[in-house]
């Protein structure tokens, strides 16, 4: 199999991926050291803390993030690069708790989250090697039925992208595999360098005023009117707290902690293609995914290795060998590269809750403590919008999407820390055997 074998780094690193090696200069940040006091305190340096800060500053807020290991260092750093519009899943279900009005506006605010990305790019010209395009594949027929009500959809929110239903006789003209019965072009998404992306930001967020901190890991917060957030050598007096750690919040708040299911994905690159053979595969350089529950979503990189990924554990245990565990599965959808090494191979975890909406909203007990996370497979548009509605609700801004997503409630995963993962991988085994079906 020609992988090489990618170890764990250690936490004053990045974890070895594509992007890790590929990436802009990874400035060092400092390590907490001292007794320091800001306006707001933000946990977590991924998409969540990044943009949640970053915007925060705009509106003349002094912010300092904390960050256990490296600046986009779990799931915003090593995630497959897809930027596809929407937030959460099958929104209709909420009409009963926001009326059918507020489920609209989330779809909105699931398109918005996109040009977030787009303008946060432009704004600070971030060489994150942005590429617009997308396309989802249709695995069975009533796929394409659902598709054409999306493309429906979209079309009644006004949505201004090229949208385009593929019958399975058009499918070549955007991937050269036969597995697929049709599909749905969206240009207004497409893909990216995440890893990239999150240092442009950290970058734009530091030249706003944003203190970042790294290696700097949360130890205990004190909770009250104003929180006194520890580490190891320092600690932060705020007014304000915001989680934004996602599936790595771990045991440092429970109460969320048992909304959010960590959930392992997995990506293997490619040896560089040669242009003919990349053009064959993707000739439009889009980004796509199926499906299915286990689904596969693959794109090109900028120097034209095929990224590949999927493969949703729900286990709680990786692959002893991430490549030998999807190699297979690229290979079912492209034969044709039997004979291509792996450079690299990667995972980490991905935060899923219940109802696969975004958890966005404030503690119950703690008005001054906010939250973003479980952003189930969106995360880097919707962390985005996260980012948005955090620092409105911050600042003050009363009626918006915030009010929204904080009035959905979220259910606590039955099983407590040990038993969610295996219970929520039995009732996962269930969907995709009624796949078959």
């Amino acid at each position: 199999m020609n992988a090489r074998a990618q170890q764990p780094a250690p936490n004053h690193q990045h974890p070895a991926s594509y992007y890790a090696a590929s990436s802009l200069p990874q400035p060092d940040h400092p390590v907490l050291t001292a007794d320091l006091v800001a306006d707001v305190c933000v946990v977590g340096g991924g998409f969540s803390g990044l943009n949640t800060a970053l915007e925060l500053a705009e509106r003349g807020f002094s912010v300092i993030l904390l960050e256990a290991h490296k600046i986009g260092w779990g799931a915003s750093g090593r995630n497959g690069g897809q930027l596809i519009r929407g937030v959460g899943h099958g929104l209709d279900q909420f009409a009963n708790v926001i009326g059918a009005d507020g489920v609209r506006q989330m779809k909105l605010m699931g398109l918005e989250a996109v040009e977030i990305v787009r303008q946060r790019v432009e704004r600070f010209q971030i060489p994150c090697d942005l590429t617009w395009g997308y396309c989802d594949l249709a695995n069975k027929p009533r796929d394409l039925e659902g598709f054409a009500e999306d493309a429906e959809e979209l079309r009644r929110l006004g949505y201004r992208y090229e949208t385009r239903l593929l019958q399975a006789s058009e499918m070549h003209s955007v991937v050269g595999s036969d597995r697929y019965v049709g599909g749905l072009i969206d240009m207004g998404s497409g893909h990216l360098h995440p890893l990239n992306l999150a240092l442009g930001e950290a970058a734009a967020a530091q030249q706003l005023g944003v203190k970042l901190f790294e290696q700097s890991a949360v130890t205990r917060i004190d909770y009250g009117p104003e929180v006194k957030v520890h580490t190891a050598q320092g600690s932060v007096r705020a007014k304000t707290l915001v989680l934004g750690c996602n599936a790595y919040l771990n045991e440092l708040n429970p109460e969320l902690g048992g909304k959010v299911l960590p959930a392992g994905s997995y990506i293997i690159a490619t040896e560089p293609l040669s242009e003919a053979l990349a053009h064959s595969l993707l000739p439009q350089n889009m980004a796509v995914c199926d499906q299915r529950v286990a689904l596969d979503y693959y794109r090109l990189s900028a120097d034209r290795r095929l990224l590949f990924g999927g493969a949703c554990h729900y286990s709680g245990r990786d692959p002893k060998d991430i490549a030998a565990y999807m190699r297979p599965k690229m290979l079912e959808v492209f034969p044709q590269l039997a004979g291509v090494k792996i450079d690299y191979q990667w995972g980490g975890m991905i935060g899923i809750g219940a109802n696969r909406l975004p958890q966005i909203g404030r503690l119950k007990d703690q008005p001054n403590v906010y939250y973003a996370q479980a952003y189930s497979g969106h995360g880097v548009n919707a962390t985005h919008l996260a980012g948005k509605l955090l620092a409105e609700a911050i600042s003050g801004q009363q009626g918006g999407g915030f009010d929204l997503f904080a009035k959905v409630p979220h259910i606590t995963f039955p099983g407590g820390k040990h038993l969610r993962s295996p219970l929520l991988a039995l009732g996962m085994l269930w969907h995709r055997l009624k796949e078959l079906v």
